[in-house]
């Protein structure tokens, strides 16, 4: 079992470990209590989040494959006052977030956090296939918040380019070529990762071949797919998001010498309130996106730096566990966002949320 450490203290009496229940799934809050004089401060933080992934794994799970299947619903109807290129930018952020809550949070963390429950799957050699669907989710998942980002970035900053670009029919383009060059780069894990599952929450949660590891040209490999994921994408967006936020600033000023009147005795000007509208969404959605995967970012390009030679800084384990945490919790948060800055979408999900209610309401008065 690789989360366990039955074996990292063997000056614990035999007594005292006979008290740790191994196959029950809260076993690292036991061996907090039991052994939490002799752990350091770090091995208890670790242990507590375990203990805490055993439910909020679980949940988030259920949470975030509701809300997403929400979203896609009620964005598809488009009812929600977007443009069609927009709400078929924000579908597919949600179906990307969807696919990351199915194979990373159901078909590995729940397998990981309750795996004295899930031994069958060692004889399962699909792993590095796993791997692959995975990761290209979760690359679909972060580049499509990139593409969103450069949509709005053109429609408010690239006025000649907007009618041109800002379409349906080009948002589709671009995120089918998107989600092609996710599938072709993450193609790489499958000869990287063999079929049998590790369990454990590294970097690789399949088992590796010793040349994966030893050899300095698979680091690199791995350590590009980090850099392109997620590091690419905080630079671009911080980079749209500054020069957007510089048209903004200069667009208000001249907007308003042009009226010729304070703000506080002019009519409210429809083009602004509908441009402070978008890049209220677009900030929140990508400081949503940059803070929840930082943690994440920084521990796993660390590792693979780690494992090159570069030992200069020591992180502790816990880390890992909370990045991962946070990365998975913005795959169900988009929804919230968009229930707090659109008012239409905030109806939609009140009337998809109270039809089933009205049917069973009609059904028992008939």
């Amino acid at each position: 079992m690789g989360r366990n450490l039955r074996t990292i203290d063997w000056n614990i009496t035999s007594v005292g470990r006979k008290r740790i229940d191994y196959n029950n799934p809260f076993w690292a809050i036991q061996y907090l209590y039991v052994y939490y004089d002799s752990l350091s401060l770090g091995n208890r933080i670790r242990h507590a989040l375990w203990g805490v992934q055993v439910i909020y794994y679980p949940l988030l799970a259920a949470v975030g494959a509701t809300v997403n299947i929400l979203t896609i619903v009620i964005l598809s109807r488009g009812k929600c006052g977007l443009s069609k290129c927009v709400t078929r930018y924000l579908v597919a952020m949600a179906a990307g977030d969807l696919l990351v809550v199915i194979t990373d949070l159901i078909l590995r963390q729940i397998p990981i956090a309750y795996e004295s429950h899930f031994h069958f799957l060692y004889s399962i050699p699909l792993c590095n296939i796993h791997a692959v669907l995975l990761f290209t989710a979760t690359d679909c998942s972060v580049w499509f918040t990139v593409t969103f980002t450069f949509d709005r970035f053109v429609a408010i900053c690239c006025q000649k380019l907007k009618t041109k670009y800002c379409t349906e029919r080009t948002a589709a383009v671009v995120l089918g070529t998107v989600t092609v060059v996710n599938c072709l780069k993450n193609i790489t894990w499958y000869f990287m990762l063999t079929g049998g599952y590790m369990l454990y929450n590294t970097p690789w949660f399949c088992w590796v071949t010793f040349s994966v590891g030893d050899l300095p040209v698979w680091g690199v490999i791995e350590l590009l797919h980090y850099v392109f994921t997620p590091g690419v994408p905080f630079v671009l967006i911080l980079l749209l998001n500054a020069f957007t936020v510089r048209h903004i600033l200069v667009a208000s000023r001249a907007r308003r010498r042009l009226r010729g009147h304070s703000s506080e005795k002019s009519p409210k000007d429809p083009e602004m309130e509908s441009r402070r509208k978008s890049i209220i969404l677009l900030f929140v959605i990508s400081a949503n996106f940059i803070l929840l995967w930082t943690l994440f970012m920084v521990y796993f390009i660390w590792s693979r730096m780690w494992i090159l030679g570069f030992r200069s800084v020591s992180l502790p384990d816990f880390i890992q566990e909370l990045g991962f945490m946070l990365q998975l919790l913005s795959c169900c948060t988009n929804t919230c966002i968009y229930a707090v800055t659109q008012t239409k979408f905030r109806e939609q999900l009140k009337n998809v949320v109270k039809y089933p209610f009205s049917v069973i309401v009609k059904f028992i008065k008939k």
